[in-house]
């Protein structure tokens, strides 16, 4: 078998179930885990599966092979054009909505298109020796899968025009003191740390979880009584839910709660 055919015949995409967590690998590491027209497919697939399943509640997404991902594979690209699926964005994530929580566990380079990707997760771990960049600017493209917008409001502007208009690289450890990545970890340990932050979240109900993050979307960028006109709707049904009564309950009687009820 060739080196090619042995590649084509890997699954572009890998998932495994651990609990309620989803594990999302891109697995093309012979060019970093680019996104062509097949890895979006696929991964648009692994995020609709953790959408519509209800035992699972978090989703990881990471790389294979040292790397998170290099952006849209560039050879592809002239005759496949930019890798979106749907109205869902770059690999049917950076416009998707979602309602489950997704960890970006980042190693080796998370560069363009791939940034784009984290920046469209909702927690970010990554090692020591990961780094970030939008180097669009140098290829005469934009970053127009969120880089542009998302990136500014994550942190101070003019490091962010700096990136989006030089495609300088930021590692890791700048990016955590920056916020912009939640856990800095030691090589090869990212993934690690994202499903420590899974396992977290999965102690909290499930409904607040969703409902917390949908808020956090719906009222991005609006004022206070604008926000909260959005926002309360959403929550004043929550504050009526068994899982809030057993909450408070579990919370005075010292136990852990059972969100089932």
């Amino acid at each position: 078998m060739s080196t090619e055919t042995a590649r084509t015949a890997q699954p572009v995409v890998l998932t495994e179930r651990q609990d309620g967590v989803l594990v999302i690998s891109l697995n093309r590491p012979h060019v970093r885990n680019a996104i062509d027209q097949a890895l979006a497919r696929a991964l648009d697939a692994a995020l609709l599966l953790l959408e519509d399943d209800p035992e699972l509640e978090v989703g990881i997404m990471t790389g294979s092979q040292g790397h998170f991902c290099s952006g849209m594979d560039l050879k592809a690209f002239p005759a496949e054009g930019v890798p979106r699926v749907a109205d869902r964005g770059l690999a049917g994530l950076t416009r998707a909505h979602r309602t489950k929580p997704v960890i970006a566990a980042v190693e080796g380079a998370a560069v363009a298109g791939g940034f784009e990707l984290v920046l469209a997760c909702d927690l970010v771990t990554a090692a020591d020796t990961a780094f970030f960049a939008l180097p669009e600017t140098a290829r005469g493209l934009v970053a127009s899968e969120g880089g542009a917008i998302r990136l500014p409001a994550r942190i101070p502007h003019h490091l962010a025009m700096e990136m989006l208009l030089t495609g300088s690289p930021l590692p890791a450890a700048d990016a955590a003191r920056h916020g912009l990545v939640s856990r800095l970890t030691a090589e090869g340990k990212a993934l690690d740390a994202a499903l420590a932050l899974a396992e977290r979240i999965r102690a909290n109900s499930p409904r607040a979880v969703r409902i917390t993050r949908q808020v956090v979307e719906a009222t991005r960028g609006l004022a206070d009584d604008a926000a909260f006109a959005v926002q309360d709707p959403l929550t004043a049904p929550v504050f009526r839910t068994s899982t809030a009564t057993e909450g408070a309950r579990a919370f005075c009687e010292k136990r852990a709660p059972d969100w089932s009820l």
